[in-house]
Order: structure tokens, then sequence, then C-alpha cells
């Protein structure tokens, strides 16, 4: 009986997305973000954006800048079971771990080189973009609004995934940016829609 039990709980997954979502909670409880509002909300929204995606990367959603703002360590994450590949792909999108943390378009070129890291990357990019928090953020900084960094790391984050995977994350945190994303789009494709042979 004992044995059946063990084994039962040796199957399943130590480590869920909603033990993620707690610990993104409880890890940055009483952390402010830039305008002051519970830095929280930002983590679970990350998280959240990435519902349509595996365990793995909603994980790493919502744990996205838990070695960047917290003491927690990789090591710690593993032995919580966290996977190897969620915990890979928290490091990557970990801006202090960077060769040069101060360039962050590098970093963002380094990001954009791992499909599941730009995922989680293009979430944070767009609840950081919501045009509220951008409204926000340029009263705060007129001289050097943080968005425009945020505007130039999407196409190079958009390169690497698929159309589809952005539209799924866009549609959930951000819609506004759907139509840059369309205008984007339209300005890359070179088809002679004119000279068009049927």
């Amino acid at each position: 009986m004992s044995d059946q039990h063990s084994t039962e709980h040796h199957l399943a997954p130590t480590f869920t997305v909603e033990t993620a979502r707690v610990l993104a909670e409880v890890a940055h409880n009483r952390q402010k973000d830039k305008l002051k509002r519970p830095y929280r909300d930002h983590v679970l929204a990350v998280g959240d954006a990435l519902a349509d995606f595996d365990d793995d990367i909603q994980i790493a959603g919502y744990l996205h800048d838990i070695a960047e703002d917290t003491p927690i360590t990789r090591q710690a994450l593993l032995e919580m079971g966290v996977s190897e590949r969620a915990a890979d792909i928290i490091e990557r999108v970990t801006n202090r771990l960077h060769d040069n943390p101060d360039d962050y378009q590098a970093g963002i070129r380094y990001i954009a080189e791992d499909h599941d890291a730009a995922l989680v990357k293009i979430a944070d990019n767009a609840h950081n973009s919501i045009p509220e928090r951008v409204k926000a953020l340029a009263e705060k900084w007129p001289d050097k609004p943080p968005v425009t960094k945020y505007r130039d790391a999407r196409p190079v984050l958009y390169a690497a995934v698929e159309t589809e995977e952005i539209r799924k994350i866009l549609a959930r945190v951000n819609p506004w940016l759907l139509e840059e994303l369309d205008h984007q789009l339209d300005e890359e494709d070179d088809t002679d829609y004119e000279n068009l042979s049927y």
C-alpha cells in the first residue's frame, strides 16, 4: 500500500504552474515597480500572458524576475522542483547574469537566440508597454522614457518566434500592440501585389 502511494507521488510534477504563481506572489510581495505599484502584479501578468504555452514556459514567465530581484538562486529553484528547462529560460532572461548587463540591446539579442526565452521576454515587454503604463513612465521620465527601448526590442524578439505565438501573447496581455505587429508585418511583406499572377 505505501509503495503504491510513494510511486504515485513520484510521478506527479513537484513544481506546477500554480506553485510558480504562488512563489512569484510571495517572492515579490513587498516590491514596488518604477511607478510604485505592487511588482507582483507585473510578474503575475507576464505568467498569465503565457497561458497558451507549456508548463515550463508559464513557470518561467511567473518567475522571470526571481533571479533578478530576489536572493533565490538557480540551485534553489532546482531544489524546489523547477525543471532544468524552466531554470535555463529564467537565467537567460535575467539581465544581471548577461555578459554586459548595461547593454540592453545586446541582452535582447542574447534572449532572442532562444525561442522559449523570447516568448517570456515578449510577454514581459508587452506588459511593460501597456498604454497607461507607457504614459505614466513617460510623465515620470520625460527626457528618457524607458518605452523606446521596449519598442526597439520588439522586432528582435518577434523575429525569434512564430507570428501566431506573438499574437496569442499580445491578445492576453496587451491587445494594443496587435496593431503595431500588423503594421510591422505589412512593412516586411515585399510581395508585389500589383503583378501577382493567379
